[in-house]
């Protein structure tokens, strides 16, 4: 398998995960009440394939409001880098960037700047979601290689990043253990749909300390990176904030775990496990 998509897969995981939670609305536009996120918070997480701290995260809003498409927007940003050995053979510095509107949580532009070894690739992505398009321009390592196109979006699409805090603003307290979810996002010029499974509430251990969680485990397609449908589970902490605070996955080529160890900025108080 190709080391680049192994890294990819690692730094897109949490966010690949945040979408299976989309719960899709019918109206052009919508309010959606927020209690669980505020400018300023900062999440860092490490990243660790087997045995090896591979990489690290970082997710974070900016502390001001920000104005695209005439409408006010939090602006989240997600930075992703390799570390220590596996920096010196698949080197990446990945840059994420969602604007999201401050009312809908929806995606008004979306861009990425990836740096993995010698491939990069530069995108912005302009949402309109009264017409459901999008209109997309990538730049490959060549500047001059410019591609333009506009694709039609399901109603209230997410994109990867702001998909991340939309997950945060749902409530679990009525959801049945083993409940489906449908979703749909848009990412890499494609929608895609897929289902998660509501499994319940965990206690967890991460570098943050140990935390009263829900579990999601969404079902991966039939494919060559993870072991079956269940591979993957995705720990939201069990209180107001709702942050991914642990993401464990089973690949054909060894075990992937993303672990929160600083947090700063919360709205509401982390639901950590008292120690004795």
């Amino acid at each position: 398998m190709n080391r680049r998509w192994l890294l990819f897969s690692v730094f897109t995981l949490p966010l690949a995960v945040a979408l299976s939670a989309f719960s899709p609305a019918s109206e052009a536009t919508r309010t959606i009440p927020n209690t669980s996120f505020e400018r300023g918070e900062v999440l860092q997480y490490k990243v660790h394939y087997g045995l090896i701290n591979a990489a690290e995260a970082t997710i974070e809003l900016d502390e001001d409001v920000h104005r695209i498409n005439e409408r006010p927007c939090y602006k989240a940003t997600v930075t992703g880098r390799t570390t220590g050995s596996f920096d010196f053979f698949l080197r990446i510095r990945d840059t994420w960037r969602s604007y999201i509107d401050t009312t809908s949580i929806l995606p008004q532009r979306f861009f990425r700047n990836i740096e993995e070894n010698n491939y990069r690739k530069r995108e912005t992505v302009d949402f309109d979601h009264v017409r459901d398009v999008a209109d997309v321009e990538s730049h490959k390592k060549n500047k001059n290689d410019v591609k333009k196109g506009t694709f039609k979006v399901p109603n209230n699409v997410q994109d990867l990043v702001s998909g991340f805090y939309y997950l945060r603003t749902l409530n679990y307290d009525q959801r049945k253990v083993g409940e489906v979810i449908k979703v749909q996002g848009f990412f890499d010029e494609d929608v895609f749909t897929m289902d998660v499974v509501y499994r319940g509430r965990e206690v967890v251990e991460t570098k943050a300390g140990t935390i009263r969680t829900i579990r999601l485990v969404p079902k991966m397609p039939s494919n060559k990176l993870f072991k079956g449908e269940n591979a993957i589970s995705v720990y939201l902490s069990d209180d107001r904030n709702k942050v991914p605070v642990l993401i464990q996955a089973e690949m054909f080529v060894g075990s992937v775990k993303v672990d929160m160890y600083k947090y700063k900025g919360l709205r509401n108080r982390l639901n950590l496990v008292a120690q004795k």
